[in-house]
């Protein structure tokens, strides 16, 4: 499976957590790093925003 989106790229969390939803409008993370597919031939991302870093699999993120 080829990734959907590129490093650079700004991307928002498809279904956002709970301190995500406390403000007015969703985080914008910036997309840092490919990485390789997992067990179930997803594949994931690293995101940044901030000071925040997280790893995602691509079917969690959505173009911003």
């Amino acid at each position: 499976m080829s990734h959907k989106f590129k490093v650079r790229q700004m991307v928002r969390l498809a279904q956002p957590g709970i301190s995500d939803t406390r403000t007015n409008s969703p985080t914008v993370y910036e997309v840092v790093r490919l990485m390789p597919a997992d067990q179930t031939g997803e594949v994931s991302y690293r995101i940044k925003s901030g000071a925040i870093e997280r790893a995602v699999r691509e079917g969690e993120i959505r173009s911003a």
